[in-house]
């Protein structure tokens, strides 16, 4: 059921979810599915599976040869620095920075995406569990503060979401990355194969097969097929071969009969009851009648980004909370955490001149951490570590656009393959630092009329001191795969480039240095829960939407549980 109220009365569920990405989507799917009905609330505008106007298109087919006019780009300054693709292809997925201005105290690039689904149609796919490597790793740095889980506590939740969602990939044994219930890997090419062997061989370091959220065996829940290998993935896939919101957990919520979402409801806070102790509800701002509207429910899930959630938060002010929900701490928006990268290595091959590859593979190669993973591999300058992702590939006819040939000279040429390539980039781990923080700003409001927020967040000393080893750590990668011309890079980036966005709300033992307890629940407001990136305590190197899965899945269990037994 789809619901835009234009009325001002007010309406009561069982459970709120505000947010419909990955986190959202997952909360949608659980609450439905164990009987509570649910409202999802979502700043955007409706997207349904399928609706990606431009996944079939050819490029000829596009506006201006996929290219934004410079007049367009005039409101997408902040996402046309971070190198992204800003073209016809994708432009109805971002929203315009002009009308969601923030302040950066120190350079940020925040990704955002305010449409049903929000970026789980546009998410890198790349998945893999922290283990106890992680999840110990506060504590035995005595860095910030210990999570209060640990791998055991989340593994059989990682199960459970693998095998819904479709994961693809091998279990390879490696304890710094835990292995999983994965559908059959994609295959690697004839370059990468012996690379593989040859860094295993000479550096003992690990290549595998990139784990992705991808179907590739027949039998996808809600009507999913299998990946067509296009690599359009961003589009939006018409077939559900990628997991998505739209294509997987809303389906199934709908399935029940359970949920009603509300597109164009801009949350503005979270109510406390009377007693203060609990919340009774959810104020929002509708954005195209402007009325404002509060709809109250037993349990709120905020799954509204990791900054989204914690805005939310921290503009729910009372006399209770002065300075945001659940803020005792004084930690709610600090912490900040991304993952560094766009340094690496890459290199050519003289060899396979006989081969070529097939399909757009939607993943690559993965080498997982080495540093910091035993007394052997521990770094005198850096705590924790890093992983690469890349692959090989071969040149094609692509090469000789700019070549000065015609005629028979060009058509000899595009008939041959160019050289092959192998290159690898890698993702670093961020520490959690007090310093690193966003805040409201009252002063500069967006297209609504709502506060924004302030960025004040930077790499400091470990990530700097990580980046040197990432990048000689590459070449030499790259070396002992038997690669030739070999360059090393350290492009730079700013945080937030990864769109790996992490803590501001972290969870904890205690609620004097914590926002939330081992279940996601605010320690101070028991009925709200966090499962986006907000929760994450520590940022491991591995792409992290996973996990916001797994523990928005038995957040939901939990929740439940409370309800049934009237704790909540």
């Amino acid at each position: 059921m789809y619901f835009n109220s234009k009325g001002s009365e007010e309406i009561t569920y069982d459970a709120i979810v505000v947010g419909s990405g990955i986190s959202g989507g997952w909360a949608a799917k659980e609450l439905t599915e164990k009987g509570l009905k649910t409202l999802v609330l979502e700043r955007g505008r409706m997207v349904k599976h399928g609706d990606y106007p431009t996944a079939n298109l050819e490029a000829w087919e596009l506006p201006n040869r996929n290219r934004m006019t410079p007049e367009e780009m005039k409101d997408y300054k902040i996402q046309e620095r971070t190198g992204y693709t800003m073209t016809p292809a994708y432009q109805h997925w971002w929203p315009k920075d002009t009308e969601n201005p923030y302040t950066e105290t120190k350079p940020f690039d925040w990704i955002r995406a305010y449409h049903v689904g929000g970026r789980s149609l546009l998410w890198g796919r790349q998945s893999y569990r922290l283990g106890d490597l992680d999840f110990e790793a506060n504590l035995r740095d005595g860095i910030a503060v210990d999570w209060p889980v640990r791998y055991r506590d989340i593994a059989p939740w990682y199960d459970y979401v693998e095998e819904f969602a479709g994961v693809s990939g091998q279990n390879e044994g490696l304890f710094q990355l835990p292995d999983g219930k994965f559908q059959p890997p994609f295959e690697y090419n004839c370059l990468e194969k012996v690379v593989k062997e040859r860094v295993k061989k000479t550096l003992g370091r690990d290549i595998i097969m990139g784990r992705c959220a991808h179907i590739t065996k027949e039998g996808g829940h809600y009507g999913r097929g299998t990946c067509q290998t296009r690599n359009r993935c961003m589009r939006g896939c018409p077939y559900g071969a990628y997991f998505s919101s739209n294509a997987s957990t809303i389906p199934a919520a709908e399935a029940t009969g359970n949920l009603t979402i509300r597109p164009f409801s801009i949350v503005t806070e979270v109510v406390l009851d009377e007693t203060g102790k609990k919340a009774k509800g959810i104020r929002i701002v509708d954005s195209e009648t402007k009325e404002t509207h509060e709809f109250n429910a037993k349990i709120i899930f905020l799954c509204a980004s990791a900054f989204g959630s914690t805005q939310i938060l921290l503009n729910s002010i009372s006399d209770i909370h002065p300075n945001g929900m659940g803020n005792e701490s004084g930690e709610l928006g600090h912490n900040v955490m991304d993952h560094h990268f766009q340094i690496g290595a890459y290199g050519t091959s003289d060899e396979f001149p006989d081969q070529t590859t097939y399909g757009r593979r939607p993943t690559g190669i993965y080498v997982p951490r080495f540093r910091n993973i035993s007394n052997q591999s521990k770094m005198p300058d850096f705590i924790r570590g890093y992983g690469y992702q890349g692959g090989g590939s071969r040149q094609g006819w692509g090469r000789y656009i700019a070549e000065a040939q015609y005629g028979k000279g060009l058509k000899d040429a595009l008939s041959q393959s160019g050289k092959w390539s192998f290159g690898i980039m890698g993702f670093g781990e961020c520490l959690p630092n007090h310093e690193n923080k966003i805040s409201i700003n009252r002063d500069l409001l967006d297209v609504h009329g709502m506060p924004t927020l302030t960025m004040d967040a930077e790499w400091k000393e470990n990530e700097k001191n990580m980046r040197k080893d990432m990048q000689a750590s590459a070449a030499e990668i790259c070396e002992a795969g038997g690669l030739k011309d070999i360059n090393s890079y350290d492009s730079g980036c700013n945080p937030g480039l990864g769109i790996h966005e992490m803590g501001t709300a972290r969870m904890g033992h205690d609620p004097k240095t914590s926002v939330l307890n081992k279940w996601n629940q605010i320690h101070s407001v028991p009925n709200v829960f966090v499962t986006d990136g907000a929760f994450m305590t520590s940022s491991s190197c591995v792409n992290p939407s996973l996990t916001y899965m797994a523990f928005t899945a038995r957040a939901a269990d939990y929740a439940v549980e409370q309800l049934k037994k009237r704790n909540l």
